[in-house]
C-alpha cells in the first residue's frame, strides 16, 4: 500500500514539473513580445514597466531560481529598450530598470518563502502520517469470524491524526474491541489517546470481564492526567469517552461495556437499532467521579448483523442549515453493504453533509459477524 502511495506522489510531482517547465514559456514569450513591440513603437510610448508581469507570473507557478532567471531576463530586456529608445542615461530609463529589479527581488523573496512554507507543510504532513500508523494502526480486514471496516476523519486541516482512537485485538475466546473520543480534537489529544491504547493493549489480555478491564484503562487514564502541569486549567477537564466490545467466537451474542461514548448502531434483517445501555458510566479519567464497578449488556449479534461504532463527531456534523448529521436514518439505506463500503459510504455523505468541514474528529468502525466459529 505504501509503495503505491509512493509511485502516486512520484507520479504527479512529475506530472507538476513538466506543466511547471511548459508554463515558463509564456512569462518568456511575454519578455519576448513587450521588448520587440516596446522597441518598434514611438519613444513617447513606454511599454517596460509592463516586464515586471513576466516574475510576478512566473512565482505562480515555478521556484525561487527560475523566477529569478525570469526576473534577470525581465531586466536585460528593458536594458535593451532603454539602449534602443535614447540611451541607459534618461532618466526614465534608469528609473524603469530600478523599479523592476527592486520588484524582481521582492517577487523571488516571497518565491522563497512559500517554497520553506510548502517544505514545513509537508514536513507536518509527514509526521501526522507516521503518528497516525504508530497509533492507530491498520485494522485487519478479517479477524475470526468478523469483518472489520474502518475510517478516520481528523477535523485540524493538514493533520492526519486527532483524539479519536479505535483497536481491536484477540482473546482466547473471541474479540475485544475499544472506541474512544478524547475531549477536544486534533494533535493537541493524540497524547491521552495514545496512553488509552497502549493500555488497552495490554490490559484487555489481563482482565477477564468488561467492567473489569473499563476500571483498568480508568485508572490508567487518571495516573496519566495527574502528570499535568498544575497550570494548567483545563487538567480537570480532561476525560475520555469510550466503548468497549466483546464479541466471542462460539455465542451468537455482543457484551459490551459503556462509558460516556455514544452507543453502536447494529444493523440487522429487521432494519437498524441502537444498542443502548442499562447503565451508562461517566467517561474514563474523571478520577474518583466515577463508579467503582461498570455495567456489562449483552445483545443479540447474530451471523450477517454489522455493529457501526463512532465517535460524536459523525453525528454532530452539521449542515449548511445547522442540522446533525442523521447518522441511523443513512445507515438505513446500505444495510446490505460490507463493512468497507459501510464505512465509506457514510464518509462520502457525512462530508457532503458537512460541506467538507468537520467541527471535531470523526471515526467509524463497522464489525460485521460472518459466522460462529465451532
Amino acid at each position: 500500500m505504501q509503495t503505491g502511495r509512493l509511485g502516486q506522489r512520484l507520479a504527479r510531482m512529475q506530472q507538476l514539473w513538466h506543466s511547471s517547465h511548459a508554463l515558463v514559456a509564456i512569462p518568456l514569450g511575454l519578455i519576448v513580445v513587450i521588448t520587440v513591440v516596446d522597441i518598434q513603437s514611438p519613444q513617447n510610448i513606454h511599454l517596460g514597466p509592463l516586464l515586471v508581469i513576466a516574475p510576478a507570473l512566473a512565482a505562480s507557478f515555478s521556484g525561487p531560481w527560475t523566477t529569478a532567471l525570469i526576473g534577470a531576463l525581465a531586466v536585460a530586456a528593458q536594458v535593451v529598450i532603454a539602449v534602443l529608445h535614447g540611451g541607459l542615461t534618461t532618466s526614465n530609463h534608469v528609473a524603469q530598470i530600478i523599479a523592476l529589479s527592486v520588484l524582481s527581488v521582492f517577487v523571488v523573496l516571497v518565491c522563497m518563502v512559500r517554497e520553506r512554507r510548502k517544505r514545513e507543510l509537508a514536513q507536518v504532513r509527514s509526521v501526522s502520517e507516521a503518528a497516525q500508523r504508530a497509533l492507530l494502526r491498520p485494522l485487519p480486514h478479517r479477524l475470526g469470524p468478523l469483518r472489520f471496516g474502518s475510517s478516520y476523519l481528523a477535523a485540524e486541516e493538514e493533520a492526519c491524526i486527532g483524539g479519536d482512537l479505535y483497536a481491536v485485538t484477540r482473546t482466547d475466546s473471541g474479540t475485544r474491541v475499544i472506541i474512544g473520543d478524547v475531549r477536544g480534537k486534533g494533535l493537541a489529544s493524540v497524547g491521552e489517546a495514545a496512553t488509552l491504547l497502549g493500555a488497552f493493549q495490554e490490559a484487555a489480555h489481563q482482565h477477564t470481564t468488561l467492567p473489569a478491564l473499563a476500571s483498568a484503562l480508568d485508572r490508567s487514564v487518571c495516573r496519566y492526567l495527574t502528570h499535568f502541569p498544575e497550570g494548567d486549567e483545563e487538567a480537570p477537564e480532561h476525560f475520555i469517552t469510550a466503548l468497549l466490545l466483546e464479541i466471542p467466537d462460539h455465542e451468537p451474542v455482543a457484551r459490551m461495556t459503556h462509558c460516556g461514548h455514544p452507543p453502536p448502531l447494529l444493523v440487522s434483517q429487521g432494519g437498524v437499532t441502537t444498542a443502548a445501555s442499562s447503565q451508562p458510566a461517566p467517561p474514563l479519567g474523571m478520577c474518583g467521579l466515577g463508579p467503582d464497578t461498570h455495567a456489562l449488556d449483552e445483545f443479540a449479534f447474530q451471523t450477517g448483523d454489522t455493529l457501526l461504532l463512532y465517535t460524536d463527531g459523525v453525528i454532530e456534523a452539521r449542515d449548511r442549515n445547522n442540522a446533525f448529521y442523521p447518522l441511523a436514518q443513512r445507515v438505513a439505506q446500505w444495510t446490505r453493504s460490507s463493512p468497507d463500503a459501510l464505512v465509506q459510504n457514510i464518509q462520502r455523505d457525512l462530508l457532503a453533509h458537512a460541506e467538507g468541514s468537520l467541527g471535531d474528529d470523526a471515526a467509524l468502525l463497522a464489525i460485521q459477524r460472518m459466522h460462529s466459529s465451532s
